[in-house]
C-alpha cells in the first residue's frame, strides 16, 4: 500500500518537534475515569497488570474490544493513556490497557523485564482476552515502544494474529537509529529522562531480588550502554546490536496480514527522517500515514493553547470506524 500524506496541521503555537513532543507531558489534563484492575499470572510466575474500562467488566459484553500498549517506561499515567481510553469509551468501545512488566507501579518479580521486541507477553494477553470474550480483539493500538512490539507481533503472527485491526503510533522502526539519534542534540534530554527512570527501576527491583548481572547502572548514561549491559543480557541477546537487529519492527512490516495504520511524523526527535519504512517495505494491509511535523506522540493542533486538539485521538476513532 502506498505511503499517504497526513492531513494533520500543527498548532501555530507549537511550531517545532520538541514543543509538539513535550506539550502533553506538561499541559494535557487526564480525564477522571474509573477503571478496574486485572492481574494476570504469566507462565514464568511473573505478572502483567491490566486496567479495564467498566463497560466490559462482564464477560458477556458485546462491545468491540481495544487493547492499548504504552511506550518505554509508560503507564496509565502517560499523557495519551486516559484521554484515548475516554475517547474510545465515548465511541462505544471497551478498552484494556496493558502495562508491560514492572510498569504498573509494582516491580515485577523475576530478573527479566520488558523490551522493544517482547511479543510473548502480548501474545499471552491477547490469547487471554480472546478466550475471555470468545472473539477476536477489534483492534490493538501501540505507542512508541508498544508500537514496535505490536508491528513485530503482527509480522510474526501474520494470519494468526487475534485482532481485526491495529494502529501503531510514533514507532522506533529501527532501534539502532533511535539509539544513535537519542544521543545527539536536544534529544539527549529525552534520553537522560528515560535512562534515569530505567536506572531507578533496576535499582528498586534488584534491592528486593538478586540481580544476575554485575553492573553499575548509574554509569550507563546512553541507551546503547544500557541495552548492551542490561537489556541484552537479561533477555538472551548477545549484545545491544544483536537486540536491535532482532527486535526492530521495520523488517516485520512486509509480513503483516491485518489491516494496520501507522501514524508517524518525519520530524520525530526520537529518530531520523529515513528511519520509517519505504513504500516497498509495506504489506498491502499496512497504511503508513506520514506527517512532516508532529514530534513524538505529539500531533497537537488547535487555534489556541486553551483549545488544544489532540489529533491522534480523533484520527484513531475515525480510522477504526
Amino acid at each position: 500500500m502506498p505511503i499517504t500524506k497526513s492531513n494533520f496541521k500543527p498548532a501555530w503555537w507549537l511550531p517545532n518537534a520538541h514543543l509538539q513532543t513535550l506539550w502533553s507531558t506538561f499541559f494535557r489534563k487526564a480525564p477522571d475515569i474509573k477503571l478496574n484492575n486485572l492481574s494476570l499470572t504469566l507462565k514464568d510466575s511473573d505478572f502483567i497488570d491490566l486496567s479495564v474500562t467498566p463497560n466490559i467488566a462482564g464477560k458477556t459484553s458485546d462491545k468491540p474490544i481495544v487493547l492499548l500498549l504504552h511506550g518505554l517506561e509508560g503507564s496509565l499515567s502517560s499523557p495519551y493513556a486516559k484521554t484515548l481510553i475516554k475517547s474510545l469509551m465515548d465511541a462505544g468501545y471497551g478498552v484494556y490497557f496493558m502495562h508491560f512488566r514492572g510498569c504498573s507501579g509494582e516491580p515485577n518479580n523475576v530478573p527479566r523485564s520488558y523490551h522493544s521486541g517482547e511479543t510473548e507477553d502480548l501474545q499471552f494477553v491477547a490469547d487471554y482476552l480472546t478466550q475471555r470474550h470468545q472473539r477476536k480483539l477489534h483492534a490493538i493500538i501501540g505507542f512508541s515502544l508498544g508500537g514496535n512490539v505490536l508491528l513485530k507481533w503482527l509480522g510474526e503472527q501474520q494470519n494468526e494474529a487475534v485482532t481485526e485491526a491495529a494502529i501503531a503510533i510514533s514507532v522506533p522502526f529501527q532501534l539502532a537509529d533511535a539509539s544513535k539519534k537519542m544521543n545527539h542534540g536536544f534529544s539527549k534530554i529525552y534520553q537522560h529522562h528515560l535512562i534515569s527512570r530505567l536506572q531507578r527501576k533496576y535499582t528498586d527491583k534488584f534491592s528486593i531480588i538478586p540481580s544476575p548481572l554485575m553492573v553499575d547502572v548509574k554509569k550507563l548514561t546512553t541507551f546503547y550502554d544500557f541495552d548492551h549491559q542490561v537489556t541484552a543480557p537479561l533477555h538472551g541477546f548477545k549484545s545491544a546490536d544483536d537486540y536491535y537487529q532482532q527486535c526492530s519492527s521495520r523488517q516485520f512490516i512486509k509480513a503483516i496480514k491485518v489491516p494496520t495504520l501507522i501514524l508517524h511524523a518525519e520530524d520525530d526527535p526520537f529518530m531520523y527522517p529515513d528511519t520509517a519504512p519505504t513504500a516497498e517495505e509495506l504489506s498491502d494491509k499496512v497504511e503508513l500515514e506520514l506527517s512532516p511535523s508532529g514530534g513524538h506522540v505529539g500531533f497537537i493542533s488547535g487555534k489556541f493553547p486553551w483549545t488544544a486538539r489532540y489529533w491522534i485521538d480523533e484520527r484513531v476513532i475515525d480510522w477504526l470506524k
